[in-house]
């Protein structure tokens, strides 16, 4: 009976012990999740409501919910157009920059020359300059070009500074795969292109998916560019919508928070489903060597 008795008490002062340490997790957890949602939720119940009922309980819940202001903008052909020229904008950026750090990265950790690790460790100091330090000279160049009021003047923008981060990435990967798997496809009758397309590509799925995932979220959420760029409104992407409830004298709050959370729907949808493959991607996922 005693020794039943010794083994018990541990036993359960361990249960103790886990069930504070569980409930203290999911209380940090849960605090952690309302204030990262606290704007999200303030936007959502500020979408029904009036200015005035804004600026007096700015994170009160509605009086009476103003379901129009919702129905005003999904009923409008403007907000379908912006969500067109959106998808324009992340497709074209999206697409470039995956094509060009694949080639790139394929270059900086298959093919030895001389000179390599110079030029890659140069061309990754694209990381260290965001887009946000450069809009004076990236204005300029677009204007050269004549890409203003074009989708190529907020696009190509988008994929040089993406490409650097991709590149480091998907280096990584290509570097992972064995030599012997590059040494079978030549025998078996790949080129380099071959061996590119057929091996690496699949074997690099994680990073490819981790890169369209983030610069998907980037192209989205761009706001700058597509206001240097865009002087027709014709072609605002959704970040520039909410400029359309701005007036000389007042600008009608309920209609930008309502188009705030209509904007932040799809990518924090697309945010939920695509998660995985940022955990997958960044650590290695099912590459092994």
């Amino acid at each position: 009976m005693a020794a039943t008795t010794m083994i018990k008490i541990p036993s359960r002062r361990l249960n103790v012990r886990l069930i504070v340490a569980r409930f203290i997790q999911y209380f940090i957890l849960t605090v952690t999740a309302l204030i990262i949602l606290g704007p999200v939720i303030t936007a959502v119940l500020g979408g029904l409501k009036t200015t005035g009922e804004l600026f007096d309980q700015p994170f009160g819940l509605p009086a009476t919910p103003r379901w129009e202001n919702y129905i005003g903008i999904l009923e409008s052909g403007v907000f379908w157009r912006q969500l067109l020229n959106s998808g324009i904008i992340v497709t074209g950026a999206v697409s470039l920059t995956v094509t060009t750090s694949a080639l790139l990265a394929f270059v900086f950790s298959r093919l030895v020359f001389t000179g390599r690790e110079v030029l890659f460790n140069y061309f990754t100091l694209g990381l260290l300059f965001p887009v946000t330090i450069a809009f004076l000279p990236v204005f300029i160049q677009v204007r050269q070009l004549g890409l203003i009021d074009s989708y190529f003047g907020v696009i190509l923008p988008l994929v040089a500074f993406g490409v650097p981060g991709s590149t480091l990435i998907l280096r990584g990967f290509f570097r992972a795969i064995p030599s012997e798997l590059e040494d079978a496809a030549y025998i078996d009758g790949c080129g380099t292109l071959g061996f590119f397309w057929y091996v690496l590509l699949p074997l690099a799925r994680p990073a490819l998916g981790a890169i369209i995932v983030l610069q998907t979220i980037v192209a989205w959420n761009e706001y700058f560019l597509p206001l240097l760029v865009f002087t027709d409104d014709s072609k605002w992407p959704l970040t520039l919508g909410m400029m359309q409830f701005q007036g000389q004298y007042g600008t009608d709050w309920g209609r930008v928070m309502a188009f705030v959370s209509l904007l932040i729907v799809p990518a924090v949808l697309f945010y939920i489903f695509t998660q995985r493959y940022i955990v997958t991607g960044l650590t290695g996922g099912e590459l092994k060597g």
